[in-house]
């Protein structure tokens, strides 16, 4: 049977590298997991008793396509507290996931063959879904002198209909300042280019405070998701703000592509939203867990990094040790028992020379994992 050009999509190696650590642990070892961006912990325990309670009273069918009102009414609150911005909540849009949140709004911003600048190294599904979807993703190689975000002069000379911008970044953990996003949201309206922030690491921050777009402008498509903050990863549950004169298309594209997001994901995300003090003994761990990052990996001799501004990612240079980032993620599994995610998934250029390192996981796992990487590191004479 025949396939579409649309399909052939490269693989999302750190899933690939998931299925290798599961089936290490099959075989009876114990892996420390440094390779997914998936927070250690359940949903909140107020989140799972709320749609506990409601599988008893609900038959939790089909909701309108925009998401339940009260959890849209909710969402919008939160910019409030959050960010100081008063949003209407008419602009908001529940969707499955973040994932889902990227496909309606390429698919609501762009026509087959439009260009989308993505800064390298950058969340590989971006790339990906673009492919899919018939456009053309462009990279950007970011600077190190600019902790590796896109920055006008990157962009002033390309052509392109759309910028995507993720502030917490994966995989490197940094952010765009106001000005800075300012400057990017000013280089797109004078392209007449669409502006989409990927936001989804917000309330994962560590000595600022993470900007929204949504403090800039009105027009841009603003993505978040209660996977990471809201640590709630395999029940797909996201949104995003858009335009309100975007608003229809877009519940016309959901209505048809989705029909909703899950309901019982929504009944626990609206519930998650009020756990603040679950929440935060997780960004306590998470602040832990940096700490003994910036400590044990130069112990381990991996000293070329910037320590992240928010998310829970460490990316680092190891082109001292290695030109093959993904021989070497696949050695330190099956030697040391740690599992790491080569930089070609972020970066197909330069990520032969990077490895992304997530601190999400208990504060026990990373400080063995740290010890395991310095004796890996030790036995070949790096340390």
């Amino acid at each position: 049977m025949r396939n579409s050009r649309r399909g052939a999509v490269d693989p999302f190696i750190v899933m690939d590298v998931m299925e290798a650590a599961r089936q290490a642990e099959a075989e009876g070892r114990h892996i420390i997991h440094m390779e997914v961006g998936q927070p250690g912990t359940a949903a909140p325990e107020g989140a799972r008793r709320a749609l506990a309670q409601a599988m008893e009273t609900d038959a939790l069918g089909y909701t309108v396509a925009l998401g339940i009102p009260e959890l849209r009414a909710r969402i919008a609150r939160l910019y409030g507290d959050w960010y100081n911005v008063d949003l209407n909540p008419a602009r908001v849009i529940v969707t499955p996931g973040s994932s889902g949140a990227f496909l309606l709004a390429f698919t609501a911003l762009f026509d087959a063959g439009d260009r989308v600048a993505i800064g390298a190294p950058g969340y590989p599904s971006y790339r990906q879904i673009l492919k899919a979807l018939s456009l053309t993703p462009l990279d950007i190689q970011t600077a190190n002198e600019n902790r590796l975000q896109p920055v006008p002069g990157d962009l002033s000379e390309l052509d392109f209909e759309g910028l995507m911008v993720a502030s917490p970044a994966n995989p490197t953990g940094t952010m765009l300042d106001k000005r800075a996003m300012e400057a990017l949201i000013d280089l797109c309206a004078e392209k007449q280019a669409a502006f989409i922030s990927d936001e989804i690491y917000h309330g994962i921050e560590y000595e600022a405070k993470a900007v929204t777009a949504l403090e800039i402008t009105e027009e841009a498509y603003v993505i978040n998701s209660f996977s990471k903050y809201f640590s709630m990863t395999g029940w797909r549950a996201g949104w995003m703000v858009v335009p309100e004169d975007h608003v229809r298309q877009v519940e016309r594209l959901a209505q048809n592509m989705f029909i909703c997001a899950p309901h019982a994901s929504q009944v626990a995300a609206l519930a998650a939203m009020d756990c603040d003090d679950e929440l935060e003994a997780n960004m306590a761990v998470y602040r832990e867990n940096r700490a003994l990052m910036i400590d044990g990996l130069p112990k381990a001799g991996f000293t070329r990094f910037a320590p992240p501004d928010g998310a829970f990612y460490f990316y680092v240079d190891v082109s001292a040790f290695t030109q093959d980032s993904r021989a070497f993620a696949r050695e330190i599994l099956q030697e040391a028992g740690v599992a790491v995610t080569p930089g070609l998934d972020f970066d197909p250029i330069r990520g032969h020379q990077t490895l992304r390192f997530s601190y999400a996981r208990s504060s026990a796992d990373i400080a063995e994992g740290l010890t395991r990487l310095q004796r890996f590191m030790a036995a070949r004479g790096f340390v």
